[in-house]
């Protein structure tokens, strides 16, 4: 595959899930320029995480029934509306209603994702979307450096309006790039293709595994983006800028992540997996030391970001060299379980910080880690070799 259109696919990617992500250092600001309280202003996260898994089960099956590149520009176009939307709201409930508009239309990435798994060979599929995947963890943690240092500068409402910009050249510059290839199976009616979900759960042990470990690792990481905000502004009296500077700390994690996909390409997607799962585990310990100590709170948001993203590209790369021909289907059914899933912890997030300030959160967020190391562990008692080695 060609290494340009990789690297369109990733910065796309990145810049299409970022959307999701911008409001999360300035909470505390829309919170006090609309005149809600923080919890109020933590919805939006779930707004967000709500409207990205409605799209995940609504459209982005469709890129198994009709060529995916024509999915691409109308969404691009529809999720630079809901961006301006969202930059003139004049209050809370149009301003979640705009988020929500977002979340479904950024899943625009989830259709480049499995475009770039049909585009490359069989023997690099693992590292390039490893490669497309890594870009699109980037932009969310990116998103929450730009936008805070922007927001700073310019008010919150900058923010959306510059996403807005970008959202709408990039739609531009994939209308024209995009390679034109054939629906992956045309004779599926859309009735047929949501049916076929249930089936490809039920069938498929692989993607039942991969999608608890995928829901446990995006609730973890949700948890902890969504209380960062109320910590620094409450323990550390920081606000928007030094919260978004803490995203920096994240795109290490993303970084290191990005040999995840060779390890998948190699056959070491079970040992890589556990592994990645333990650096979560571990980060969370340095998190809760965090809520005293900015360097412990640093070194764990790499590990938990290196862990996370390292798990979530070992599953995406063992997904698609399961079947083929529904790898759309097989992206819904993931990242629709990883999105609830997000959608729920931030809600839980928010209750958590009231309840108990920054330590229950990191109750909540060390409890799903533990979980998750102990699906693991279970699946590598229980398998045969064989069976480990090809999950």
């Amino acid at each position: 595959m060609d290494r340009r259109l990789v690297v369109l696919f990733a910065i796309a990617c990145g810049a299409s899930v970022a959307n999701l992500y911008y409001a999360q250092p300035l909470l505390d600001r829309i919170a006090d320029d609309l005149d809600v309280s923080p919890g109020a202003a933590g919805l939006l996260v779930t707004a967000s995480q709500i409207g990205y898994a409605l799209g995940l089960v609504t459209v982005v099956p469709l890129g198994d029934l009709i060529a995916r590149h024509r999915l691409v520009a109308p969404l691009m176009t529809l999720c630079t509306l809901a961006l301006l939307g969202a930059a003139a709201a004049p209050n809370l409930p149009v301003l979640l209603l705009a988020v929500l508009g977002v979340g479904v239309t950024a899943v625009v990435a989830q259709v480049l994702v499995p475009l770039a798994g049909a585009l490359a060979a069989d023997h690099e599929r693992g590292t390039v979307v490893g490669t497309v995947m890594s870009g699109l963890l980037i932009g969310i943690l990116a998103a929450r450096t730009i936008s805070g240092l922007l927001a700073a500068a310019a008010g919150w409402r900058t923010v959306y309006v510059a996403a807005a910009g970008l959202c709408a050249l990039l739609g531009i510059v994939l209308h024209r790039m995009l390679p034109r290839l054939p629906a992956a199976d045309p004779a599926l009616t859309y009735r047929g293709l949501v049916r076929s979900l249930w089936p490809l759960v039920r069938d498929e042990p692989v993607v039942r595994r991969r999608m608890v470990y995928g829901a446990l690792g995006m609730a973890g990481f949700t948890v902890v983006w969504t209380s960062l905000a109320f910590l620094m502004a409450e323990d550390y009296g920081k606000g928007e800028a030094e919260t978004g500077l803490l995203g920096l700390a994240g795109l290490f994690g993303a970084v290191a992540a990005l040999g995840a996909g060779r390890l998948a390409d190699r056959g070491w997607a079970h040992r890589s997996t556990g592994s990645f799962l333990l650096c979560v585990a571990l980060g969370w310990a340095l998190l809760w030391a965090g809520g005293e100590s900015i360097a412990a709170l640093v070194a764990g948001l790499v590990l938990v970001d290196l862990g996370m993203q390292g798990q979530h590209i070992t599953n995406q790369s063992t997904l698609y060299a399961l079947r083929p021909e529904a790898r759309s289907r097989l992206t819904t059914l993931y990242m629709t379980g990883n999105f609830a899933a997000g959608a729920v912890a931030s809600a839980f997030a928010g209750v958590a910080w009231s309840a108990g300030g920054w330590d229950a959160v990191c109750l909540v967020g060390g409890g799903l880690a533990l979980v998750g190391c102990l699906v693991w562990l279970d699946e590598h008692l229980r398998a045969h070799p064989a069976a480990a080695r090809r999950s």
